[in-house]
This record gives structure tokens, C-alpha cells and sequence, in this order.
């Protein structure tokens, strides 16, 4: 078990669930034997947590870490068999993180990319040993080889939309996903084929509106971002559902430090330039980064995760709220707000991505029990500061 010292307490590299059944006070080397001895050694679904406590030195005021606190429990859920994941997206913002927690906890991971030098920039081998980088020649025969794909691919809508622009955005999405399929529908039989395609849309499906509240059985909009996931979504339902488990994940705005939204906002706050985008009404459904590459981990893993899940945060609010507490976070007032035309002379029908929302509600996740780490957006922006 790896870890660090923070604050005198062992914090690991891992993620150890464990519930209060025992509690063990014992000196710090014979842990493993303890466990041992209440009859957990041989037993896979152990979690423990380990605390070790600064204890004065006799004598002196220095502390060193003596004793150790042991908690044991049994999971009630089977431990995770190693995976073999490929991934369409993966140099992204959303990719990245997803493939440094699927190396972490010990899976194998594939990356489908169109140039391997890129691929190879984010990814050097002597850091990320376990991975496999693989050109477009190349997918199938890595995708016939994976527990599981993950397809994240797609041209970003930020920017002005012309015609041709507008085209790509579809086309981006659509033409990656309809291979992605083609190749697990052909990877022969249950044994080699992959058992979950995890697909990437938008809430931008739902449309777009100030009063209207959505979830996972609302009908599509009427617009161009609704009308692209509506054949995002229509190619990646062709893939072969009686032996692969289809998850469309609807993502609404992803919040961390290294990309997306916040990734632009941030600066301009530094600079106190900061401030809300038109009327500042328009709804804003976000997700913290770790908790959408968590909520992608769940749908690999746990086979109730099953046809659409909306990846948003349970408390979506006004983008002028979010603005507001940005500035309070990273002390920089939220006093310059964009103007409506400004934007539009910019970004032309492009703007409407910030211009306008929709307030998502994630009522599948909720159902399924999913843990959010970050479900209000003051929580999630003071997580994202303290990395600034």
C-alpha cells in the first residue's frame, strides 16, 4: 500500500471503503499480523484503513508516528477483476484523469488515437507502463482484446460555428462512435468481444431553457447541439445490446483545474475580469472532474449502470450563483459581466453554448446510489482553488 504523509495522518494512493464492525489500537509492525489473526488474511473483499497517530517522545516534544489504527470490514461487493479498457478521447480533459485512475487501481488501458506522437506526448511510457497506444489501423484489434471501451471523442463546440464548423462538430462524434461500434459488434464471439461500451454524449440533448427542469425521461430540444446528440446517441445504439451493456452518459459542464469551463474562467477572475456571460440566469449544470471519472468507473464496473445516465451534479445553479461564489473562492469580485452581443460577434451561433443552459438533474444516478464527492458547486470550486 503506497502513500504520504499529510498532517500526520498516512493518506494512500488508493481508495479504502470500510465500515466501523472492529477497531484495533496496535503498535504499528504488527498490523498485518493482527489482521491475520481475526482471520482476515486470505480474504479478497478486506478494506482496511490505516492511521497512524503522532506520539510524543519520551522526554522531548518531537513526535514520531508509533501506533497505528486498523479498521477491518468486509465488502459486500466482489473486488474488481483486472480490466483491459480502450479509449477514444483519452489525451482530453475528461481522458486523462480517467485513464491515471483506471492505471492506479491495477487496469490495463488501450488508447485509440489518430496520432500516436500526440498520444505519446501525454502519455510517456516510463509513466504510464501499463498502456497501450494504438492508431486507427490499430483499433480493432485492441478493441477485440478489451473487457470494455470508452468513447469520449469529439471536436469542441466552443468556438464560432460556421457551416462547415457546424459540420464537423457532427461529423466528430458520429463518424468515431459508428467505428467504434463496427469494431466491437465484429470482435467475435462473448469471449473476445467487450462486455460494456460506456458512450460519451450531451446535455445538450434536452435543449435549452430558464424554467424547465430535465431528467433522464425528457424529450430531446429542437436545436443544433440537441439534434447532434440525438445521432451521437442513434450510432452508438447500434452496437450489439444483447451482449454488450450500453451506458450513454449525457455530461453537463465538467469543473477542474486543467481544462474545460474553469479552465477559461479562472484567469479572467485572476485578472478581475471576471464575471457572468449575458443575464447570467442561463442554468449551468456542472460536474466536478473526479466525480464524472468516477461515475464512468461505476458504469464500467457495476452492471446495474444501464442505457442513459445524466453526468451532472445534483444542485445545477444560475451561472451568475456560480460566478458569484468563484469570486468570493479565489478572492476576485464577479463584477464584469460579458455582454449578450459581444459574445454573439465573437462566437456567433456558437454563443449559444454559453449564452443559454438547462437545468439537469441526475435522477439515474441518484437512483442507482451513486456517490457524489462534490454535489454542491462552493465544494467543488474551493477543491478545484486549493490546486490553483
Amino acid at each position: 500500500m503506497g502513500g504520504d504523509w499529510s498532517g500526520g495522518q498516512l493518506t494512500t494512493d488508493r481508495s479504502w471503503s470500510w465500515s466501523p464492525v472492529l477497531l484495533l489500537l496496535v503498535p504499528l509492525g504488527t498490523a498485518a499480523a493482527a489482521a491475520a489473526a481475526m482471520g482476515f488474511s486470505s480474504t479478497p473483499n478486506l478494506k482496511l484503513q490505516l492511521l497512524l497517530e503522532p506520539r510524543p517522545r519520551i522526554g522531548t516534544t518531537a513526535t514520531t508516528p508509533r501506533l497505528v489504527r486498523l479498521r477491518c470490514a468486509l465488502s459486500s461487493e466482489p473486488p474488481v477483476p483486472p480490466m483491459t479498457v480502450s479509449i477514444t478521447g483519452a489525451t482530453g480533459f475528461i481522458g486523462r484523469r480517467l485513464v491515471h485512475k483506471l492505471l492506479s487501481d491495477d487496469h490495463k488501458v488501450c488508447v485509440l488515437t489518430r496520432s500516436a506522437s500526440n498520444a505519446a506526448s501525454v502519455f510517456p511510457a516510463s509513466t504510464y507502463p501499463g498502456l497501450t497506444i494504438a492508431e486507427q489501423g490499430d483499433w480493432e484489434a485492441c478493441i477485440r482484446g478489451s473487457s470494455a471501451v470508452v468513447n469520449l471523442a469529439g471536436m469542441p463546440i466552443s468556438t464560432r460555428w460556421s457551416p462547415e464548423i457546424k459540420q464537423e462538430i457532427k461529423q466528430s462524434r458520429i463518424n468515431v462512435t459508428s467505428k467504434v461500434v463496427k469494431y466491437i459488434n465484429h470482435a467475435g464471439n462473448t469471449d473476445t468481444r467487450p462486455s460494456v461500451f460506456v458512450s460519451a454524449t450531451a446535455i445538450g440533448y434536452y435543449g435549452t431553457s430558464e424554467i424547465h427542469s430535465f431528467d433522464e425521461s425528457s424529450p430531446s430540444g429542437n436545436d443544433y447541439l440537441a439534434e447532434v446528440c440525438r445521432e451521437w446517441e442513434a450510432t452508438a445504439c447500434q452496437v450489439n445490446q444483447e451482449d454488450v451493456r450500453l451506458v450513454l452518459l449525457r455530461i453537463g459542464v465538467v469543473l477542474g483545474k486543467d481544462g474545460g469551463a474553469l479552465a477559461k474562467m479562472i484567469p479572467l477572475f485572476m485578472m478581475f475580469a471576471g464575471g457572468p456571460l449575458g443575464t447570467g440566469r442561463q442554468w449551468f449544470s456542472w460536474i466536478h472532474l473526479d466525480d464524472l471519472v468516477n461515475l464512468i468507473y461505476e458504469s464500467l464496473t457495476n452492471p446495474t449502470y444501464k442505457g442513459v445516465i445524466n453526468g451532472t451534479a445534483p444542485n445545477p445553479v444560475r451561472l451568475s450563483e456560480l460566478c458569484e461564489r468563484l469570486g468570493r473562492i479565489v478572492g476576485r469580485p464577479s463584477w464584469l459581466p460579458v455582454p449578450e452581443f459581444a459574445l454573439k460577434a465573437v462566437l456567433g451561433e456558437g454563443a449559444s453554448v454559453v449564452l443559454e443552459g438547462q437545468k439537469v438533474l441526475p435522477a439515474k444516478a441518484k437512483h442507482l446510489g451513486f456517490s457524489y464527492r462534490y454535489p454542491y458547486v462552493e465544494d467543488a470550486l474551493k477543491a478545484i482553488a486549493r490546486d490553483l
